[in-house]
């Protein structure tokens, strides 16, 4: 079974909600799962995972949140060659920029020679009930594209 790793950031509590559903989800097909938050993670330890999952809520303008730099500037020096990448987050429709921040994680794992085969979760703000089952159907889903 996949060997996964949820990397994530949250100030409010919504992407720690959204990522707590996908972890539900993705526990629920018997994958091994271990949830670090961004501060507690470098990008290095990715390369020991099968798939990663990537979190983060959209700061100012459309930018990562600050605590995701240093994890994020980590990654210009690993390779993700062969693993697969899907990101999530909290997002605002009343900015301009959308959910960027699962966007830039995405395009990064992209550059690192990463497999995205899942369009980023986008929630506004904080998951309803039924958003919470998406939430868990993505993670069921991400499993089932590892093979």
């Amino acid at each position: 079974m996949a060997n996964i790793l949820m990397v994530y950031a949250s100030m409010s509590g919504n992407t720690q909600e959204i990522a707590e559903a996908i972890a539900e989800g993705v526990r629920s097909t018997g994958a091994t799962l271990e949830i670090k938050e961004v501060f507690d993670a470098t990008a290095q330890e990715m390369e020991s995972y099968d798939a990663i999952l990537l979190g983060a809520y959209t700061w100012g303008d459309g930018e990562l949140p600050d605590e995701c730099m240093d994890f994020y500037d980590g990654m210009d020096s690993i390779s993700l060659a062969g693993k697969k990448v899907a990101a999530f987050g909290s997002c605002d429709s009343a900015y301009e920029h959308v959910g960027a921040a699962v966007d830039i994680f995405l395009q990064k794992a992209r550059e690192c020679d990463a497999e995205t085969p899942l369009e980023g979760l986008k929630i506004e703000l904080a998951p309803t009930p039924k958003e919470v089952e998406v939430c868990k159907a993505f993670g069921v889903s991400f499993v089932e594209l590892l093979g």
